[in-house]
């Protein structure tokens, strides 16, 4: 293989990889991307088996066809630190050399054939869903999914497909965040996508998408990327069962008023005790260091009597910062039990503390 290519190419593509890569084993194979250079075209994959990602690029000259591997983290360091302008990648006797003017380095290889197999679309299933669409949703529900649960199949978000919608769900067991969106599907299934494979996604997809799944993977086409992930096995809890059926209080509030009171609280206290009276409500904070924060707002609620719940500051700024409307909708049934954050297809159901 011999090939010559910008560098804000190659390092853009190789920026791009280093999430995808074992970075804690390098005699792994999976520490190494794979480099191919054929029909005029580059092309670079990284997998650390549980996710993956294939980029390609026809902006190069190609000398040689040929394919390598080369540590991701390595190459890309030494890319970094080269000017601007053509680099010049070869191989010789199973070694990569990269080279520009009078800087020349050398990386080791591994056997290319090693590289683990990417997964295909072939023969899986399609959704339909344009990229805005998917990324949106996944920002909404991403700050409620677990980390480190024994229970994996908390550590992902749920994708539940039904023939005529879509509902994306995560739970940290403390809230539920549900978006809802309509969709044309051939297959029905619900798949459960990793947290990591859930941020990268976000990272990469801003174009027109292809989206592919199984009971195994869930590949996602660009223009310019190919991406997978593995599914985590397990059966994700029954969320629609969480969901107050009844409301008995429903009140519109300001979303910018709510977010300044409480973070006024939150230099004091993560924990929040919200107190709505009938032209106001009122925020204190829950600390047991004897010191106090508090604060209110102007809001008609129509509460003939103090209404109080206990909640984790955090679980209601992120629905808040992840809503695009001035205003949004709060459904109150008793202090104790559950209440739903509401904003057009999107909702959170939040357990309160108990006090």
């Amino acid at each position: 293989m011999k090939i010559t290519v910008q560098k804000s190419i190659i390092e853009n593509i190789l920026i791009h990889s280093q999430p995808f890569l074992e970075k804690k084993d390098t005699s792994q194979i999976t520490s190494h991307v794979f480099i191919d250079a054929s029909n005029n075209k580059l092309t670079i994959k990284a997998t650390d088996y549980e996710i993956g990602l294939i980029v390609s690029t026809n902006n190069l000259n190609i000398s040689e066809d040929g394919n390598v591997t080369a540590n991701g983290k390595k190459l890309l360091d030494i890319v970094r630190i080269l000017k601007d302008g053509e680099i010049n990648l070869e191989v010789k006797s199973d070694v990569l050399y990269i080279s520009q003017s009078h800087s020349k380095f050398k990386l080791p290889t591994f056997s290319y054939s090693e590289f683990p197999v990417f997964p295909t679309n072939e023969g899986k299933a399609r959704i339909l869903i344009d990229s805005h669409s998917l990324i949106d949703s996944l920002k909404k529900i991403t700050p409620s999914i677990d980390i480190n649960n024994p229970k994996f199949e908390l550590n992902g978000a749920l994708i539940d497909i039904k023939e005529s919608s879509i509902n994306f769900a995560s739970t940290d067991t403390r809230r539920l965040a549900v978006v809802n969106i309509n969709n044309q599907s051939t297959l029905e299934l619900s798949i459960i996508v990793p947290k990591k494979a859930i941020i990268e996604i976000q990272k990469l997809f801003f174009d027109d998408i292809e989206l592919y799944y199984d009971e195994n993977y869930l590949i996602i086409h660009s223009k310019e990327y190919i991406f997978f992930t593995k599914l985590i096995n397990g059966k994700f809890p029954e969320y629609s069962r969480i969901i107050p059926k009844e409301i008995k209080n429903s009140l519109t509030l300001d979303k910018a008023k709510m977010i300044e009171a409480i973070k006024q609280i939150t230099t004091i206290s993560t924990d929040v005790k919200i107190t709505f009276l009938e032209d106001t409500i009122t925020f204190e904070s829950l600390s047991d260091d004897n010191i106090e924060a508090k604060t209110e707002i102007n809001s008609k609620t129509n509460f003939e009597t103090p209404f109080v719940i206990a909640v984790n500051s955090r679980y209601l700024l992120d629905f808040l910062n992840s809503i695009n409307n001035s205003e949004f909708n709060i459904g109150l049934n008793e202090s104790n039990l559950p209440f739903v954050l509401n904003d057009g297809n999107f909702k959170t159901v939040v357990m309160p503390i108990v006090i």
